[in-house]
């Protein structure tokens, strides 16, 4: 008999929510994380009293009651609603696009039907299939929003020209034509009253933690004391990047403290113009309706990943995907290791879709 029933690579939301689960089923597990702290990229310093999203702005939305209902019995949630605001050059629009923005952009429309009419004449002069970034955001936009609200941020998140960017990268981009600054349309949204460390607290909970290991470096040991591994870190990694090393986009963040009670009037900014080198800027006390006498800001500048760096976001591009295929196939070859959660998986996944992830692997493991 091994001493543990789970050994969990990671700490983040993914592990955390099976951790919970099969720490309720009675199961002994041990969380292996490298970092010095558990919550993975939702995880709050505090600082002058204040919550401060240390990886970046994270605000649970979810239209999925099963995962809204979960959250809830372990903390309580707060009523904030996402409802940021462009600076271009120091003009203000509401994000995310809608008749707010619109009348701001064009004087003389008011009327949804006037909007619609303005972008689809914008819209228009793209003719064809788009062939990049630049052509497939006017297709849906139209030039003016495109030029002001979308071209010198996505050109600073990816370090790329908007015409050196593949069209896929821009699915879909939200247009209201309604005088509603709510960013997201799900059912429910809110912060956890307290922070996000609450609700990490909660689901860590009876386990046994070890921080600051690299469980990479430390295999033969971690596996000896584990039935199964839950490995929630890069896949590449885990395989000693034998085919190569996947890419992704990270994230630089500088924080600071001021002697102010209200720096900006909203938690996040988005600046872009091109020239700004930041793209967002977060004052984190607004998440939680904050009445501190200081304030803490946070401004958030894109970077090429480098090992050692945080991995954000996955490049999906074609050869990243048969990159991770071929990573892939060999973790469905193994026996006694589960990968999941973002970076197994090399995905971007919202919170909900974190947690809806791991029920899925609750049910078929532990049920």
């Amino acid at each position: 008999m091994k001493k543990y029933d789970y050994v969990i690579v990671g700490g983040g939301l993914f592990a955390g929510t099976f951790a919970y689960a099969a720490t309720k089923k009675g199961k002994k597990c041990l969380v292996v994380e490298k970092r010095p702290n558990l919550g993975g990229n939702i995880y709050c310093e505090e600082i002058e009293g204040i919550n401060v999203h240390k990886y970046g702005a994270h605000i649970f939305h979810t239209s999925n009651r099963e995962v809204w209902d979960f959250v809830n019995s372990l903390v309580e949630f707060n009523r904030y609603t996402n409802s940021p605001v462009a600076n271009y050059h120091g003009e203000i629009y509401n994000m995310p696009f809608n008749m707010n923005t619109f009348s701001k952009m064009w004087s003389d429309v008011r009327t949804p039907a006037e909007a619609k009419a303005r972008i689809a004449e914008q819209k228009a002069k793209i003719t064809g299939e788009p062939k990049n970034l630049e052509e497939q955001a006017i297709s849906l936009v139209g030039e003016d929003i495109y030029k002001k609200l979308v071209k010198g941020y996505t050109e600073k998140q990816w370090g790329r020209d908007c015409k050196e960017l593949p069209a896929f990268i821009i699915k879909r981009l939200p247009v209201r034509y309604t005088y509603d600054n709510n960013y997201f349309n799900d059912l429910y949204q809110g912060i956890p009253m307290g922070g996000y460390n609450v609700l990490i607290n909660a689901l860590f909970d009876g386990c046994d933690v070890e921080l600051n290991v690299d469980y990479n470096e430390n295999k033969e040991k971690y596996n000896a004391l584990g039935e199964k591994v839950l490995y929630t870190g890069t896949l590449d990694s885990f395989y000693d990047y034998c085919y190569g090393k996947l890419e992704y986009r990270s994230l630089r963040f500088e924080s600071e403290v001021l002697d102010e009670e209200n720096h900006q009037g909203v938690a996040v900014v988005n600046y872009t113009d091109r020239e700004t080198p930041f793209t967002r800027m977060i004052e984190h006390k607004h998440f939680e309706y904050g009445t501190q006498e200081k304030t803490v800001i946070t401004r958030e500048y894109p970077a090429d990943w480098e090992e050692g760096m945080e991995p954000y976001y996955p490049i999906n591009d074609t050869r990243n995907q048969e990159l991770y295929q071929k990573y892939s196939e060999l973790a469905e070859q193994e026996r006694n290791v589960i990968f999941g959660g973002r970076l197994a998986e090399y995905k971007y996944y919202d919170m909900d879709k974190v947690i809806e992830s791991a029920f899925r692997l609750i049910e078929k493991e532990l049920n």
